[in-house]
């Protein structure tokens, strides 16, 4: 499937960067999944809540599961993400050139969507 990568300028010139991190963080989900979400979209709110709504994220693996043990996959899924935060969090930090205060990853199965939280410094 094609890469759908969005951007979304939730203030006045943050599009460009807001696509650099889209484009980072689908790259780290290719890089450690084996294959990225085949749409993604960045979010800056209140010039300091970044979000990144990924779609279609889960593996061949995790979707086999999922039918029959959902609370497996979303704890291996998080858990790992938990392991690669200062991948997910540098992502952030060298685009936008702020610093991340906290950074938070979720996931539904049904549908399949993920989202990478991160909270950034004041200016």
């Amino acid at each position: 499937m094609e890469q759908d990568i969005e951007e979304s300028a939730g203030e006045a010139g943050a599009g460009e960067d807001l696509a650099a991190v889209t484009t980072g963080i689908v790259g780290l989900f290719r890089e450690y999944y084996g294959r990225g979400p085949t749409r993604a979209k960045t979010y800056l709110l209140d010039d300091r809540y970044v979000v990144c709504v990924l779609r279609n994220t889960m593996t061949t693996v995790e979707r086999t599961l999922a039918p029959s043990d959902p609370d497996l996959v979303i704890r291996v899924r998080l858990t790992f993400q938990e392991a690669m935060a200062d991948s997910f969090i540098g992502v952030v930090q060298q685009t936008l050139g702020r610093r991340v205060l906290t950074y938070h990853s979720q996931m539904t199965l049904e549908p399949d969507l993920g989202f990478e939280f991160f909270l950034l410094d004041e200016r």
